[in-house]
């Protein structure tokens, strides 16, 4: 019985993630982004979970890619889509490129032995978070700034590839993993952790998205630093 239990919350993430479809093509972005972060939730414990109980199998790796690229790709690709959608005709449509590369992402990861204490490129749970957060807490700002609002199709857009392109980089990721819970050797991810806060205090839910660009700006400065083996 026990070795259904870690799949069982991985399928879970999978349907949060199928909710927040739906609810992204119906333009509530709030309920899309909540049900992305539920799918977060149960991501982050179908592992831990398997561990704990020492059932790890083969079909949990490739389901948990599954449900991933479905909350962490299609999901944040249908909220853009919307979002954009009544700007343009076309255009949105090419949005859906970052769910292409999010499924890229998923397969790479799963074959590369390097990820063990970091990342490769730009996990997709994080990823989906900053695009469900900015289109939430600044889309409507977006679409009323000056310069932004003439050419929001475009920014937007190129920050899709600008994120496809981080999804399959080889640039060196740090990840919220602990071996000891001591200052040394865990300074960046205190250092992020803290920095965390005042960013949600000051900005609410865009804060979010702004800890996911800050995790990559720290993570690109101290690339050196960062273990992935």
């Amino acid at each position: 019985m026990k070795k259904h239990i870690p799949n069982t919350i991985t399928c879970l993430n999978l349907i949060s993630g199928c909710i927040a479809t739906y609810w992204a093509f119906q333009g509530d972005f709030k309920m899309a982004l909540l049900f992305i972060v539920i799918g977060a939730v149960f991501d982050f414990f179908d592992g831990m979970v398997a561990r704990l109980l020492h059932v790890s199998s083969p079909i949990g790796k490739e389901l948990d890619s599954l449900a991933d690229c479905i909350t962490f790709g299609f999901a944040p690709s249908a909220i853009v889509f919307e979002y954009l959608r009544p700007e343009t005709e076309l255009l949105p449509f090419i949005v859906f490129v970052m769910a292409a590369f999010s499924a890229l992402r998923l397969a790479k990861f799963n074959l590369d032995e390097r990820q063990a204490m970091g990342f490769i490129g730009l996990p997709t749970p994080a990823n989906a978070l900053f695009w469900g957060a900015l289109i939430v807490g600044a889309g409507d700002w977006m679409k009323t700034a000056p310069f932004i609002s003439s050419n929001l199709s475009l920014i937007i857009l190129g920050g899709i590839f600008i994120s496809c392109y981080l999804l399959i980089s080889e640039i060196p990721m740090f990840a919220l993993k602990f071996k000891t819970w001591g200052w040394k050797g865990n300074e960046i991810k205190y250092i992020f952790i803290l920095s965390c806060i005042p960013l949600l205090l000051l900005l609410g839910v865009s804060g979010l998205a702004a800890i996911i660009a800050w995790y990559i700006i720290l993570s690109v400065f101290t690339s050196r630093k960062i273990k992935t083996n």
